[in-house]
C-alpha cells in the first residue's frame, strides 16, 4: 500500500517501539542498508541510518521506508517525539570546547605515542616529531622528459650528489600551510614517509588547542571502519569511537553541521579490495554532506585508483638534510628522561652527532635516512652498536625486508590485495634484481613505463599460470608494476610515465644481489667478470662493495679484482718502470709498516710531483696528513712518524717550489722556509745529505739583507742550483725523478690508484675472505708485473 498523505511536517521520526518493528521488516529482507536507500530512491545511506537511529527523515523518505518495508505508518511514527536540545542558541565555540576537552584522553591514548619495527617502548610522538613539507604537484604527474630528470645527475663525477634521483625542482610547502590552505586535502605518500605520524600530530595538537583552535578533531583509522561489524558508516563509527567521553552524536552532528570538524581520515590504501566500494562512497558521501568541515586523507602514492572530486591531492616529501638533523636530534633526547644525571645527558647529545657524522660520511646510507622509517630503522641499527654495519648490504637487506613485508607486518597489516598472486616477496626481489641490473648496465637511472613494463613482461612470463595472452600479460605488467610502487615504494614514478627506483643504493643493492646470485659456479665466474670489467668506474663502486659483502666467501671476486687492476697498467713499459722505482724505493727505507703502505707513500709521493702545493700551508703540524690523505689511511696501518719518509716529502716540496718559484716586488720567498727545514732534517738523518744541502744552502746570498742582490743572483743562476738539487735528491733519496707521464698515462695512474684504493676498501669491509688470499693480495699491491 503506498501512502498518499500531504505532511505539514518536513520530517519525521521513528519511535522507539516503530524502531523495533522495522528492524525485524528489515531483516526479513535480507537487504544491506545501502541497498535499501537504492530501493526507496535515496541518493546515501545516511537517512536509512538515521531512520533507524530515530532521528528526524525526510517525511517523504520516510514515507517510502515505511512502504517498502510493508509497516503501517501510524505504528511506526513518533507523532509527539521528545524534544532534542536546541543547540542553535548555545554558543557553538563552547560546545566545541566542551567536547574537545572530554575526547583529550582518548586522542592521546590513539595518537599521542609511536612503536614502529623493533622499538623496544613506545615514543611520545610529539616528543620526535619533524615537520613535514608537502609537494603541490604531485612527482609523478610532472611532465617532465627523462633528459630533464638528469640534469645534473652524473655518477661518473668525483662529487656526485646521490641525492640527485629525487631531485625537487618544486617549492616544498610546510604540511600543516597545506592543511590549512585547502579544506579538503588528500595527502599522498610512499610507504613510511610519515602520513600517518603527521596526521596523528594534528589531531593531539588540535585536541589540546594549539591548532585550528575552533574544530574539534576526528581522527579514524580507514582500516579499522572497513573492517567494523556494527558501525556501518562513519557516524556510527565515530559513535563508538567517542563510546567512553561522555558525548553524545548529537552534540557531534551539531558540531559537524556548523563546519567545526577536522575530520582526519588515514590509510586509504590499507583497506581491502572487497571494502573498497563501500568504504569510497561512504566517504564520498561524508564529505558532500558535512562539507563545511576540514577533511584530510593519507594514502600511498598509486595506492588509490578513485579520485574524489572535491579534494586536493598533494604529496609528502622525503627528509631533507634539516629534517634528518631535527629527527635525529630528537631521537636521542626522547632517551633522556628527568632519571638522568647531566654527564648521560651529555652522551645522549655527543651520540646524535656522532651519528649525525657517521651519515654524512655514509652518503649511501644517508640517502635512505631521507626516508622517515628507513631512518627510524637506521637509528635502531646505531643505537644497538655506537656504528652502522660496515656491512652495508646487510643493511640494504633489512631495508628493503621493512619495505616488502615488515612494516605492513608491524602494523597489524596481515596482507594486501596481491594484484600478481603469483608473485610472492622473493620473486619480487628476484625481479627488482632483474630490473636493477638491466638498468644498471645501460647506465638507465630513469625509465619510460613501457620499458619497465616490458621487464617485468619478460618475468613474469615464465612463472607458473602466467597469462600467455599477450594482451593480459601486459595488464598484469601493469598491475604488477603499481603494486611495487604502491605498497612498498621500491619502484617510484618521478614523471608523467617515468619511473625510478626511489634511491639509487636500492638500484645498486639489487644490481649486487642479481649478479651474487646468478645459478651455478659458471653463471656466477661471468656475471663476476662481467663487473670487474666496470672496475674504473666510479659509478660501479658501491656495487663493488655490495657483492663483496654478500659473496661468502669473497675469495675469487677479489682475485679477479686483483688481476684486472693489475692488466691497467700492465701494457705500459713507462708506467711499470715506475712501479719499479715505488717498489725501489720503498723497501730502500727502514720503518716499521706493511711493504704495501710504503709503497702507497712512495706512489702518491710520485704522482703529487704534478700537483700544486702550498708552501705557505706546509708546516710541521699538518705533515703528517699531507704524507697520504687516501689509501695509506685506508689499509689502516696508522699514521708515519718517522723522519725517513718526512724527509722524503720535504725534499720533494722543496724542489716544487723552486721550480714553480716566481719572484714578485716585495716576495717574502716561500720555498726559504721549507728549504732550511730539509736542511736540518736531512743534517739528522744523514750527514752526507745534510752537508751536500748546507753547501747549497751556502750559494745563496743573504736574502733579507739584500733582495733585490738575490733576485739578481737567482736569475743568472737558478737552472743550475735546480739541477743540482735534482741531482742530490736523486743520489741521495732516490726521489725527483721527472717522469713527465703524458695525459693518457695520468688518466691510467688515477685508475689504476682509484681500482686499488676500491679493492682496499673491500678488503677492510666487512666481508668473508680467506686469511691467505687476503694476505696474498695486500702484500701485492702497487707491485709492477713482473714482481707479482
Amino acid at each position: 500500500m503506498k501512502y498518499i498523505l500531504k505532511m505539514s511536517k518536513r520530517s519525521l521520526q521513528a519511535s522507539e517501539q516503530g524502531i523495533q518493528e522495522a528492524k525485524k521488516a528489515f531483516n526479513r529482507t535480507g537487504l544491506t542498508q545501502q541497498q535499501l536507500a537504492n530501493e526507496v530512491n535515496c541518493k546515501s545511506r545516511q537517512p536509512i541510518w538515521k531512520f533507524f537511529r530515530g532521528q528526524p527523515v525526510e517525511s517523504q523518505i520516510f514515507l517510502n521506508i515505511c512502504d517498502f518495508l510493508e509497516l503501517d505508518l501510524q505504528d511506526i511514527v513518533a507523532w509527539q517525539p521528545e524534544q532534542k536540545p536546541n543547540y542553535t542558541s548555545i554558543n557553538i565555540d563552547s560546545l566545541v570546547q566542551n567536547i574537545r576537552a572530554k575526547i583529550q584522553p582518548i586522542i592521546q591514548q590513539r595518537c599521542g605515542t609511536i612503536r614502529v619495527l623493533d622499538m623496544t617502548q613506545p615514543i611520545g610522538l610529539t616528543d620526535i616529531y619533524t615537520n613535514v613539507n608537502i609537494l603541490e604537484q604531485i612527482t609523478g604527474s610532472r611532465r617532465l622528459t627523462i633528459a630533464n630528470l638528469l640534469e645534473g645527475f652524473d655518477p661518473e663525477s668525483e662529487n656526485f650528489d646521490r641525492f640527485g634521483l629525487s631531485r625537487i625542482i618544486k617549492e616544498r610547502v610546510p604540511g600543516l600551510k597545506a592543511v590549512e590552505r585547502y579544506p579538503k586535502l588528500m595527502i599522498l605518500g610512499k610507504p613510511g614517509s610519515g602520513k600517518t605520524t603527521f596526521l596523528k600530530y594534528l589531531a593531539i595538537q588540535c585536541s589540546y588547542g594549539k591548532i585550528f583552535t575552533n574544530l574539534l578533531p576526528v581522527f579514524i583509522t580507514l582500516r579499522d571502519f572497513a573492517e567494523a561489524r556494527n558501525e556501518t558508516n562513519h557516524l556510527e563509527f565515530i559513535a563508538h569511537l567517542l563510546s567512553n567521553c561522555n558525548v553524545k552524536i548529537d552534540e557531534i552532528i551539531e558540531i559537524l553541521k556548523e563546519g567545526r570538524g577536522l575530520i582526519l581520515l588515514d590509510g586509504l590504501d590499507e583497506i581491502r579490495e572487497e571494502d573498497a566500494n563501500r568504504v569510497i562512497k561512504e566517504i564520498q558521501d561524508f564529505s558532500s554532506e558535512y562539507y563545511q568541515n576540514k577533511f584530510v586523507i593519507t594514502c600511498r602514492i598509486a595506492g588509490q585508483e578513485y579520485t574524489f572530486e572535491k579534494f586536493t591531492e598533494v604529496e609528502i616529501t622525503d627528509f631533507n638534510q634539516s629534517q634528518i638533523k631535527s629527527f635525529v636530534t630528537k631521537w636521542f633526547q626522547v632517551k633522556e628522561n628527568s632519571e638522568f644525571c647531566t654527564s648521560e645527558l651529555e652522551i645522549a647529545g655527543s651520540t646524535a652527532e656522532r651519528c649525525l657524522q657517521q651519515l654524512q660520511s655514509n652518503p649511501s646510507i644517508r640517502e635512505l635516512a631521507t626516508n622517515p622509517l628507513l631512518l627510524t630503522l637506521l637509528l635502531l641499527e646505531f643505537e644497538d652498536a655506537g656504528d652502522f654495519p660496515s656491512n652495508r648490504a646487510e643493511l640494504y637487506k633489512q631495508g628493503i625486508a621493512t619495505l616488502l613485508r615488515k612494516w605492513d607486518a608491524k602494523r597489524g597489516i596481515i596482507r594486501r590485495d596481491e594484484v600478481y598472486k603469483k608473485l610472492s616477496v622473493q620473486r619480487k626481489k628476484d625481479l627488482l634484481s632483474q630490473i636493477a641490473l638491466t638498468t644498471f648496465e645501460h647506465k638507465d637511472y630513469f625509465f619510460k613505463q613501457q620499458t619497465i613494463e616490458s621487464y617485468i613482461t619478460d618475468f613474469i612470463c615464465n612463472l607458473p599460470d602466467a597469462e600467455t595472452d599477450p594482451k593480459l600479460l601486459q595488464l598484469d605488467s601493469e598491475a604488477v608494476l603499481k603494486s611495487i610502487e604502491a605498497q612498498h615504494g621500491l619502484l617510484v614514478e618521478r614523471a608523467r610515465g617515468i619511473y625510478s627506483f626511489s634511491h639509487l643504493t636500492f638500484q645498486e643493492y639489487f644490481t649486487a644481489r642479481k649478479i651474487v646470485n646468478s645459478s651455478g659456479p659458471k653463471a656466477l665466474e661471468i656475471a663476476s667478470q662481467n663487473l670487474v670489467n666496470h672496475i674504473t668506474e666510479h659509478r660501479w663502486r658501491e656495487v663493488f662493495m655490495l657483492a663483496v659483502g654478500m659473496l661468502q666467501p669473497a675469495d675469487y671476486l677479489l682475485q679477479l679484482m686483483k688481476q684486472q687492476v693489475n692488466e691497467l697498467v700492465a701494457n705500459d713499459e713507462k708506467l711499470q718502470q715506475f712501479l719499479l722505482w715505488v717498489k725501489e724505493k720503498s723497501a730502500s727505507v727502514e720503518v716499521p709498516y706493511k711493504s704495501a703502505a710504503v709503497r702507497a707513500f712512495y706512489f702518491q709521493l710520485g704522482c703529487d710531483r704534478y700537483s700544486q702545493r702550498n708552501a705557505l700551508d706546509y708546516c710541521d703540524r699538518e705533515l703528517i696528513s699531507l704524507l697520504d690523505r687516501r689509501l695509506f689511511i685506508l689499509l689502516a696501518l696508522g699514521n708515519i712518524h718517522t723522519l725517513d719518509l718526512g724527509l722524503d716529502d720535504l725534499l720533494t716540496l722543496a724542489c716544487d717550489r723552486t721550480l714553480k718559484i716566481d719572484f714578485p716586488t716585495n716576495s717574502p720567498y716561500p720555498f726559504k722556509g721549507a728549504f732550511f727545514l730539509v736542511c736540518e732534517r736531512a743534517n739528522i738523518l744523514d750527514p752526507k745529505l745534510g752537508k751536500a744541502l748546507q753547501e747549497l744552502k751556502n750559494q745563496f746570498p743573504d736574502i733579507d739583507a739584500d733582495g733585490w742582490k738575490f733576485r739578481q743572483w737567482w736569475e743568472n743562476n737558478s737552472q743550475t742550483w735546480i739541477e743540482k738539487l735534482k741531482l742530490l735528491m736523486v743520489e741521495y733519496r732516490n726521489i725527483g725523478h721527472s717522469w713527465l707521464f703524458n695525459k693518457q698515462q695520468q688518466k691510467l695512474l688515477q685508475q689504476y690508484y682509484d681500482a686499488n684504493k676500491l679493492l682496499v676498501d673491500c678488503l677492510h669491509s666487512d666481508c668473508y675472505v680467506n686469511r691467505q688470499v687476503r694476505q696474498e693480495i695486500e702484500e701485492s699491491l702497487l707491485l709492477p708485473k713482473f714482481h707479482l
